[in-house]
């Protein structure tokens, strides 16, 4: 795909983007717009929300002992998923170059705009950040795994997928032996120009 293909694409999902956030805005009324990509809230609505902080002691003390003993348990778990991203970058950065497939661009799949609301304080915001960052690592393993398995596996199951991936559609048949055989050179081909949004699933 050429870069200006590339380049147009990039520009369709963030006008896409800013189309969300505007239809957002009119729907609920409040007054933010978009300035390089990031929120910006008017200076009357920052007063506003800034008045809804709940304040970080109060925040804290007022939360149930049980809830709050949870929190190593669920932060423990940034550990094993750091070590996942770093491992799966560094496998596509391998074996995605050997296969001529394009890798998963990270960055799409990790957004901490949420940081910048005003009405959350510190805590609350170290855990948006905590949940924008594992679900973007989830959401980025998902499209790196399912380029892998269309290259290697493109196989519909006998039984229904839940919550199967973009390209899952696009697989051959269970039990199609001369489908799978004559067209796993055109699902690996399709992923020469798979882009992030998982649309190219060799159908």
């Amino acid at each position: 795909m050429s870069n200006r293909v590339d380049a147009l694409i990039d520009r369709i999902r963030s006008l896409e983007h800013e189309l969300e956030v505007e239809f957002s805005k009119q729907r609920s009324g409040f007054q933010f717009g978009l300035e390089h990509g990031r929120a910006r809230f008017e200076e009357e609505a920052i007063r506003r929300l800034t008045e809804r902080r709940t304040r970080l002691l109060k925040y804290v003390f007022s939360s149930p002992l049980l809830v709050a003993v949870t929190a190593p348990v669920i932060y423990s778990l940034l550990i094993p998923f750091a070590v996942v991203d770093l491992w799966v970058s560094i496998y596509q950065a391998v074996c995605f170059r050997v296969y001529g497939t394009p890798q998963v661009r990270r960055g799409r799949y990790m957004n901490f705009d949420r940081n910048g609301l005003p009405y959350l304080n510190a805590l609350e915001k170290l855990n948006c950040a905590y949940c924008s960052y594992v679900n973007g690592v989830i959401a980025y393993v998902r499209e790196v795994a399912s380029r892998t398995e269309q290259y290697w596996c493109p196989i519909k199951h006998t039984r229904r997928v839940v919550g199967a991936h973009a390209r899952y559609d696009g697989f051959e048949d269970f039990g199609d032996g001369d489908g799978y055989r004559h067209h796993l050179g055109r699902q690996r081909e399709a992923l020469r120009t798979a882009d992030d949004a998982g649309e190219a699933a060799g159908s």
